[in-house]
């Protein structure tokens, strides 16, 4: 399924139906008093979050909701029927922003989360309400009023509690397919992963957490180079961040600036995420130059105040104590 974050749609609430000018004709009464219905109440327009749903391609394609109006009320103070709402779902973790003015309408976060994004229009009251000693025989109705309509935009960012960050081929994707039931697409050329990928970790008696891939972060991804800008807000919902260094001969040449240029350009795009608590992975450890690399590096940056993992998704070399860690740091969070 291609993965689309991002949407622009219109949608229109149900009108409300009209309400109902009749009189009672009945035998015997010949002057029978105003009986008309009123009309129905016009649908709402509401959005559901669901864990089933991971992208927003629905609403690429179809642009445009109408929710149903409200049917016209009818004699013998019969009411009309109101309009159906139109329930649309949406992956958790959507956030709704009023298009003209970009802000934030509902930031939907949990599974089943509802909220009306246009209200359907009230139904009209028929003559009977409007009877007086004095107007007996009221010939008029109340019409129904409009329902709501707007444009919006859907916007997901996904609901992760550990982003996955590095230079493409770092081995984020390998990880992930080791440690949760994910299977990203896995090669040796880069920006293979052209989309964030989620998995979930269950390790030991630990309570399970999900793990984010982020592809495409090299120098300028704030700015939109490689594909860290389209998925640089994915991070932004994270806990804890797992920086991968690839110490092989496909890794950044220098570990310690490729290291600084991620994180200046998630300080670039959002100050917060280079606040996130960073844990640095150097992976690989079963290739004896990565290895033969790997103590050196261990040192340099646990100087600079990180926890440093060393481990092999191919070997699982050191993926447990890794994973132990994470859920044991996301637990005091």
């Amino acid at each position: 399924m291609k993965f689309v974050d991002e949407a622009e749609i219109y949608v229109k609430a149900g009108d409300g139906g009209n309400g109902c000018v009749s009189f009672r004709r009945e035998k015997f009464i010949p002057k029978g008093g105003p009986d008309g219905g009123d009309g129905g109440d016009g649908g709402n327009i509401i959005f559901r979050a669901t864990k089933n749903l991971n992208t927003l391609l629905d609403f690429r394609y179809k642009k445009k909701y109408f929710a149903e109006n409200g049917r016209p009320g009818q004699g013998n103070n019969k009411h009309g029927k109101s309009g159906e709402n139109l329930i649309l779902p949406v992956p958790v973790g959507t956030i709704i922003r009023e298009s003209e003015t970009n802000n934030i309408i509902a930031d939907l976060i949990e599974d089943n989360q509802e909220f009306i994004v246009a209200k359907g229009g009230k139904g009209g009251r028929g003559n009977s309400h409007f009877a007086t000693p004095v107007r007996q025989t009221p010939r008029f109705a109340e019409k129904g009023t409009a329902g709501e309509e707007r444009l919006i935009k859907l916007e997901l960012k996904l609901l992760a509690d550990v982003g996955l960050i590095g230079f493409p081929n770092a081995g984020k994707s390998t990880l992930l397919s080791v440690i949760s039931s994910a299977r990203p697409k896995i090669a040796d050329y880069p920006f293979t992963t052209l989309v964030p990928n989620l998995g979930v970790v269950k390790f030991a008696d630990l309570k399970s957490f999900v793990v984010a891939d982020i592809p495409g972060l090299i120098q300028g991804a704030h700015k939109g180079e490689g594909l860290g800008h389209s998925f640089l807000k994915h991070i932004e919902r994270t806990k804890i961040l797992i920086h991968l260094i690839d110490l092989s001969y496909l890794g950044y040449k220098s570990p310690l600036k490729g290291f600084q240029i991620i994180n200046d350009e998630l300080r670039l795009f959002n100050e917060e995420l280079s606040e996130k608590p960073q844990i640095v992975v150097i992976g690989k450890i079963d290739m004896p130059e990565v290895r033969k690399r790997a103590k050196r590096y261990e040192k340099l940056f646990s100087e600079r105040g990180f926890k440093v993992f060393k481990i092999s998704s191919v070997t699982r070399e050191g993926v447990d104590e890794l994973l132990f860690f994470i859920g044991k740091s996301l637990e005091k969070l």
